[in-house]
């Protein structure tokens, strides 16, 4: 006889049916299902995170490849403007010394034009007498001033302005 405690499990030893084995045996199907589909759920589970742990290094990969592109993009690039940067350098001193020749130059056909100015006033007859009277001193003067103007103009024309980035500090 069965008495009603509240207990509405029944216990399989309490049973004495022939359905015992049966009920142990559908328990241990459903254990075994249970313990099937958790070993599968860890198995993709492992497999998900082993996929992302993948992903993960091939992003890394990935990145470092385009960190070294990027290095080495800015390695050329500062080495095409520390090129440009000395070339402008030479050029800045090529500038000041062809506007230090230019001044120069200018003030010397400044002094030739007012010498020769100064003789268009005076007839050329005057002129000649004067070159006479003074024998040729004036003569000798402007022919070694102009003689020094042209060769320099002469060796301007013969050496290129050379200069070098050593020569500046930066």
């Amino acid at each position: 006889m069965a008495s009603s405690s509240g207990n509405s499990s029944v216990s399989p030893r309490i049973q004495t049916s022939g359905s015992e084995g049966d009920l142990v045996q559908v328990i241990d199907q459903k254990k075994r299902k249970r313990m099937e589909s958790n070993r599968e759920s860890a198995r993709r589970s492992r497999m998900r995170k082993q996929k992302h742990l993948d992903d993960l290094l091939a992003q890394v990969s990935q990145i470092k490849k385009e960190n070294n592109e990027i290095l080495s993009n800015i390695n050329i690039t500062t080495q095409h403007y520390l090129n440009v940067e000395s070339e402008n350098s030479i050029l800045r001193a090529q500038k000041l010394e062809l506007s230090q020749r230019l001044h120069s130059l200018n003030e010397i056909l400044g002094h030739i034009n007012s010498y020769t100015a100064g003789a268009a006033t005076v007839p050329a007859a005057t002129w000649n007498c004067m070159f006479e009277a003074e024998e040729f001193q004036n003569l000798d003067l402007a022919d070694n001033f102009l003689g020094n103007s042209w060769n320099s103009m002469a060796l301007i024309n013969q050496h290129p302005i050379m200069a070098s980035a050593e020569i500046f500090d930066y």
